[in-house]
């Protein structure tokens, strides 16, 4: 799926859609360059799930977890991850195979981490377009997140 947004509004509303429809368990991969909106998306899955908290990127910390959702959400942000056994270290494996919904910023960093059944979207910034306008890409292999059919801009 490929769809154009020219706005945050639009971008906290598809991640809002991606949230709603979020089963325990997923893992949904964000890629694209700095200032892309990949913590907007987040933050937008986070008020699919009814997240109360305020979602900020863990650059420093690498998972921050939120508890006050429907699911449970852990937000990765990997860009300062140099190696993926830095990453093994904290436990991954114990949070990407929980009832928890992943979202991890900077995926790429650590694909050889990441399970083949993931919903992997790549924002890319069009700016001959506009400051805010951009390409999301998303795509799936497992039909548990076949919901994204569903989602509307």
């Amino acid at each position: 799926m490929e769809l154009t947004i020219s706005n945050i509004d639009e971008t906290l509303a598809l991640g809002r859609q991606i949230g709603e429809r979020a089963n325990a368990g997923d893992i949904i991969c964000l890629n694209g360059d700095l200032g892309a909106g990949k913590t907007h998306f987040t933050k937008g899955i986070a008020l699919g799930l009814g997240v109360k908290d305020d979602i900020t990127s863990p650059t420093f910390t690498i998972v921050n977890e939120y508890d006050s959702g429907r699911l449970k959400l852990n937000h990765f942000d990997v860009y300062r991850v140099n190696d993926p056994d830095e990453i093994e270290a904290i436990g991954f494996d114990e949070y990407i195979f929980s009832r928890a919904v992943n979202v991890i910023e900077w995926a790429n960093y650590i694909d050889v981490l990441i399970p083949e059944e993931s919903l992997k979207i790549n924002i890319t910034k069009l700016p001959e377009k506009g400051e805010n306008f951009r390409r999301i890409v998303i795509n799936y292999s497992d039909e548990r997140y076949a919901y994204i059919k569903e989602i509307r801009i």
